[in-house]
C-alpha cells in the first residue's frame, strides 16, 4: 500500500481540475481503485502503486489543460480518465490542446470533449468535405463553426459561409409575421447563437458587416461558386437530394465544407427523400470526403439529453416496450 499527496497553489486551481465537482474525484478513485481524499489545495491518494501512478497521470494531464488555457468540464475529465485507464497513459491532454480553437482574454478556447469530437476536428483538418452525422447535442455544428472561425482568423480561408435549409418542423413558414428576411431568421437563429457565443459581439458584427461571415438559407446558394471559403451546411437531413447535390457542387478553389445532420430528425414531407441519406449511401468511398458518425456517448449537453436520445433510439429499434398510457 502506497500513499502520495499532490499540493496545488490554491484551492481554486484544484477545483478547476475537477470541474468544481467533488463527485468526479470519487469517480476517479473508484475507476482506478484508489482512495482519494482532498481538502483545501491538496489531494491525497492511497492504494497500490499502479493505481496511484494512473491517478497522478490523470491529474497531471488535467493540470496541463488548465495551464494552457483550457477549461476542464466533466466531459473533458472523463475523456482524460478513460484515456489513461484504457490506453496506459496516452497523452489525451496533448491531443486535446493541439486541437484547441479560438480563445481570447475574455473567451475560453473551444476544446473537443469526447473521442468522437477529437476525430471530427482531425477530419476537418485533413479533408475537403466532412459529414458530421449523429444525434443532437454532439457538437457537430458548434465544432464545425469553431474550426471555420479558426481558419478565418488564420487566413486559411477568406470567408465563412453558414447555411441551412428553411424547412418547417411542424409550423408553416407563411404564417410567421414579417417580410421574407424576418420569416427566414428563426431558421438561422441557431447559427447566430453559436457565432456570438464564440466571438465578442463587436467582432462578430464586424465580420458579418464586412462579408467575411455570411449566414443565409440554402436556397441562396444556387448558381454560386464559393472560392477560398469554409462552408457549413447545418440540418442537412432536411435537404432534398437535388439540394444536396447543388450544395456540394458549390465548392470552388481553396474551399472546404462541413455537412452536419441527424437522420432521425427529418422534417421533409412524406415521400421526399433526404439528401443527407442519399449522400451517406453514395459518397463514403469518394476521395477527399470523410464521414464522422457520432453516438450517444458524444453528447455533451446535459446528461438527461443523452438518456432521452438513447430511450428514443431503443424504442424506435424495437428494443423497448411501447409506453403505457396512464389512467
Amino acid at each position: 500500500m502506497s500513499v502520495e499527496t499532490i499540493t496545488y497553489e490554491t484551492p481554486q486551481f484544484l477545483q478547476g481540475l475537477i470541474a468544481n465537482d467533488q463527485q468526479l474525484l470519487r469517480r476517479l478513485g473508484e475507476a482506478l481503485s484508489v482512495k482519494i481524499t482532498s481538502r483545501d489545495a491538496w489531494v491525497r491518494m492511497e492504494g497500490e502503486s499502479a493505481g496511484i501512478a494512473a491517478t497522478r497521470e490523470v491529474l497531471v494531464q488535467l493540470e496541463k489543460i488548465r495551464r494552457q488555457g483550457g477549461e476542464v468540464s466533466a466531459a473533458v475529465f472523463n475523456l482524460v480518465l478513460d484515456s489513461v485507464r484504457e490506453a496506459s497513459g496516452t497523452d489525451a491532454s496533448g491531443r486535446l490542446m493541439s486541437l484547441k480553437l479560438l480563445g481570447s482574454t475574455r473567451r475560453q478556447p473551444v476544446l473537443a470533449k469526447t473521442r468522437g469530437q477529437i476525430a471530427y476536428l482531425e477530419a476537418m483538418q485533413s479533408n475537403e468535405v466532412v459529414f458530421g452525422v449523429g444525434p443532437a447535442g454532439t457538437g457537430k455544428t458548434y465544432l464545425a463553426m469553431a474550426q471555420g472561425l479558426h481558419y478565418l482568423r488564420e487566413k486559411v480561408v477568406q470567408r465563412l459561409v453558414l447555411t441551412r435549409p428553411a424547412v418547417e418542423a411542424g409550423e408553416a413558414l407563411g404564417f410567421l409575421p414579417g417580410d421574407l428576411k424576418e420569416k427566414i431568421f428563426p431558421y438561422l437563429r441557431p447559427l447566430y447563437d453559436a457565432l456570438f457565443e464564440m466571438l465578442e459581439t463587436e467582432e462578430a458584427e464586424r465580420l458579418i458587416e464586412r462579408g467575411f461571415i455570411e449566414i443565409a438559407p440554402l436556397a441562396y446558394m444556387r448558381g454560386r461558386t464559393l472560392k477560398n471559403a469554409f462552408i457549413i451546411l447545418d440540418e442537412a437531413q432536411n435537404t432534398t437530394t437535388e439540394q444536396m447535390l447543388m450544395f456540394l457542387t458549390r465548392l470552388g478553389e481553396g474551399s472546404r465544407c462541413v455537412v452536419t445532420g441527424d437522420p432521425s430528425q427529418v422534417d421533409l414531407r412524406r415521400g421526399i427523400r433526404s439528401g443527407l441519406s442519399e449522400a451517406m449511401h453514395i459518397l463514403p468511398e469518394v476521395e477527399g470526403v470523410k464521414f464522422m458518425h457520432f453516438e450517444g456517448r458524444d453528447i455533451v449537453r446535459q446528461a438527461v439529453v443523452q438518456r432521452i436520445v438513447d430511450a428514443y433510439r431503443a424504442h424506435r429499434e424495437g428494443d423497448a416496450p411501447p409506453p403505457r398510457n396512464r389512467p
